[in-house]
């Protein structure tokens, strides 16, 4: 029997060097194929996490100013309009000037009339005055996207991490580690749904599986190329930048996770 054909994500970047990836990226958005990822609504786990630990993603710092938040790779900006719903500053990165186009087109729908997609299924719940979102145009990789975060402190306190990783050549995932670490302060929280489980680290992607990745990049400092199907392959390292504090698998989440997601939180050291 002849072995299936890969699928058209797959396929468009099956060519492509590192060098080449983002404008990978970019053509599929100025073709109108962002359909091949678009999820369509936020993130149910990073909501519901929220919801049920106000403790650890509390919107405000005892100043009373709001923290920041970012997301890279943020696509249409759900995850960033929805936490600036839930009070935070929301930063969200892409490397298309069609995506910031889209997702600033999509923001100030939703900042003016919110879709309930964007908050808990549970009673009592009580939202909190939104904070402000904000998209820019840049390379991850890069740092000259940062000058457009005000202020001299370019960090932010919570990063949300989903379809990014694994959207990236696992020859890339060191960097992705290093410029996280970058990018949070010391103490923030890196939350990651860890997408997707199911899928071998073996086999071709976007996206790429990364049962272990994870573990290997930010508990062991490890370069994220995993061999085996096994979570966590290696101890922790006393210095990586990053201890776990969380990991669960979250009660709601997308479908295209096959009931395997999890959901991990990352405390910068």
């Amino acid at each position: 029997m002849a072995a299936e054909p890969p699928g058209r994500l797959i396929s468009h970047f099956q060519t492509k060097s590192v060098e080449q990836q983002g404008n990978g990226w970019s053509e599929l958005w100025d073709n109108g194929e962002n359909d091949l990822w678009d999820r369509g609504f936020p993130s149910p786990p990073m909501i519901d996490l929220m919801a049920d630990r106000p403790d650890l993603l509390n919107p405000t710092n005892p100043d009373g100013s709001r923290k920041r938040a970012f997301v890279a790779g943020c696509g249409r900006g759900y995850d960033p309009v929805m936490l600036a719903l839930h009070g935070f500053d929301a930063w969200g990165l892409e490397i298309s000037e069609t995506a910031v186009e889209t997702a600033q087109g999509y923001a100030a729908g939703q900042l003016k009339e919110p879709s309930s997609d964007n908050f808990p299924k549970v009673d009592g719940w009580s939202r909190p005055e939104a904070g402000s979102v904000a998209f820019v145009q840049g390379d991850f990789f890069k740092r000259d996207w940062e000058k457009a975060i005000p202020g001299d402190d370019k960090r932010f306190d919570v990063i949300y991490d989903y379809t990014f990783l694994c959207a990236l050549l696992p020859s890339m995932r060191r960097d992705w580690a290093t410029r996280m670490a970058q990018l949070l302060r010391p103490g923030g929280l890196l939350v990651c749904l860890e997408f997707p489980l199911w899928k071998s680290p073996k086999e071709l992607g976007p996206p790429w599986g990364l049962k272990g990745v994870y573990w290997d990049l930010l508990a062991c400092g490890g370069d994220g190329i995993v061999e085996d199907d096994r979570e966590e392959p290696a101890p922790s390292s006393p210095q990586a930048h990053f201890v776990r504090e969380l990991r669960f698998n979250p009660a709601r989440s997308y479908k295209q996770g096959r009931g395997e997601d999890m959901l991990s939180v990352w405390r910068r050291q």
